[in-house]
């Protein structure tokens, strides 16, 4: 078994919380714009970054997962409302956790991972954003189990952006007397 000496251990935590903090940067965005389709470009660029940044902690299913979402970001924006390509995406996420799967600390990936197929196949708006607030949760908790400082301020604050674009959501759709 090869050994990683300590230079070599603290440059990839130190990669990871910088590849993190990139991450957060298009995540914040992304969730403070109101249109849809802006939100899903940049969280494909996140979302390489968030598993690269799990590649450097070694948290296998959270670096699948977050590999998987660049392209169920690309099918959804593609096949959005589509039940099979979304059956198929669920499918590949089961199999990306089964496949790397190395405990308890593995769930609340998994969990982020179809939570968040769910509703950004099946959900717009104010709605997709609550489902993928509940995922950015989710998400705060595996980067905890990872270790990454950048990574949970990444979802900590992704999560507060969400809220934030829903309450102007729903300002706005109340100011104009559109539904939410």
């Amino acid at each position: 078994m090869e050994e990683i000496g300590l230079s070599g251990l603290v440059t990839r935590e130190w990669l990871g919380q910088g590849v993190s903090l990139v991450a957060l940067a298009l995540c914040v965005a992304g969730f403070a714009s109101r249109r849809d389709d802006r939100l899903f470009v940049l969280l494909l660029f996140a979302n390489v970054a968030f598993a690269a940044q799990f590649a450097l902690f070694q948290s296998w299913v959270a670096a699948g997962i977050s590999a998987l979402i660049v392209l169920r970001i690309v099918l959804v924006r593609r096949y959005p409302g589509n039940a099979a390509v979304m059956a198929g995406v669920l499918v590949a996420t089961l199999a990306v956790a089964l496949l790397t799967w190395s405990g308890p600390r593995d769930v609340p990936a998994l969990l982020a991972g179809l939570l968040g197929t769910w509703g950004m196949f099946m959900l717009r708006g104010i709605a997709m954003r609550a489902v993928l607030a509940v995922a950015a949760f989710c998400w705060v908790i595996s980067n905890l189990l990872a270790g990454s400082i950048g990574g949970t301020l990444a979802e900590t604050l992704i999560l507060l952006t969400n809220v934030i674009t829903i309450w102007r959501l729903r300002r706005a759709a109340r100011r104009y007397g559109l539904s939410p």
